[in-house]
């Protein structure tokens, strides 16, 4: 008896000790069944810790580790995104809202060319295609117009739409590292991240190509106009809040010239491929040799 008396005080000591480590523990006792009594211990402090542990590694779980740009493994990582990543930065671009910046609050920083590669492919599709179709449109029924594809304006609508969808980002991203350098009240994104937003930007186009299709002139300006408005406000949205503390000067010129390249790209595409034709296809004078001497006319 004496024995069993000493052996449990010895455990009572051993779970004071440990409540004395640990302060927000608790205890939980079993019922007089007979059998010796022993103290359970719940670590309170243990639980919430790996809980916290749980919560950290769900949140890092998506990162993944950096790659360097000349390894496969980089571009694979811009390619992988969700459907409906993509699809919620499509309509943030279409819908720009004041006070929301598309970076931070929708590529997060986790830019991807899944989309801006395809967003520009299908504009170039569109461009060419709406534009001959609607060409054909306008010129049909007269007997002065034959029609021929222009398929040299696949390769123009592709070099100029992935030349202002990489170069222009490559060069705003250069101008602000070097303004970053000079003051540093000047933010500035990754190039990635740049070039996620002129991609993105460049979606309001699409279905504004196809609406060019019908044949009236004043409704593909509108229209053509509205989607410049929209893409253009994404792009100033996106980059006024790292050059607004700059000089004033160079912050201005700086919007200036994204506004203006954007601008030159909607009135280029509208003229270019979307341009009235009947001036370039009246009736043409023909010149015809006959014994008695040369006479021309008119073609009907």
């Amino acid at each position: 008896m004496a024995a069993a008396d000493q052996l449990q005080f010895q455990e009572f000591d051993e779970a004071e000790d440990l409540l004395a480590a640990s302060p927000n523990a608790t205890t939980k006792s079993v019922s007089d069944d007979g059998g010796p009594q022993h103290a359970t211990l719940q670590m309170g402090e243990d639980s919430e810790g790996e809980e916290g542990e749980t919560d950290q590694t769900e949140l890092l779980a998506p990162q993944k580790k950096a790659s360097g740009f000349w390894t496969f493994q980089y571009y694979q990582d811009l390619f992988d995104v969700d459907t409906s990543q993509v699809l919620d930065r499509i309509r943030a671009s279409f819908v720009p809202m004041p006070g929301k910046n598309f970076v931070r609050h929708h590529l997060r920083n986790s830019p991807d060319l899944y989309g801006p590669f395809w967003i520009c492919a299908t504009l170039v599709i569109t461009v060419t295609v709406v534009g001959n179709l609607a060409t054909f449109i306008q010129m049909h029924g007269r007997t002065d117009y034959n029609y021929s594809p222009q398929f040299h304006k696949v390769t123009v609508a592709g070099i100029v739409i992935y030349s202002y969808a990489w170069l222009v980002p490559l060069a705003l991203w250069g101008f602000l590292q070097w303004r970053k350098g000079v003051s540093s009240s000047v933010g500035t994104y990754s190039f990635m991240e740049t070039v996620c937003v002129y991609g993105y930007s460049l979606s309001a186009y699409i279905p504004s190509t196809v609406l060019c299709v019908l044949p009236f002139e004043i409704f593909r300006w509108i229209i053509l106009l509205v989607a410049m408005c929209l893409s253009g406000f994404v792009l100033v949205l996106a980059f006024w809040p790292h050059v607004r503390r700059d000089n004033k000067m160079v912050a201005i010129g700086l919007l200036a010239s994204i506004v203006l390249l954007h601008v030159l790209l909607a009135v280029g595409c509208k003229e270019y491929f979307f341009r009235r034709v009947e001036a370039e296809h009246m009736p043409a004078a023909v010149v015809t040799t006959t014994p008695k001497g040369t006479s021309a006319h008119t073609k009907a």
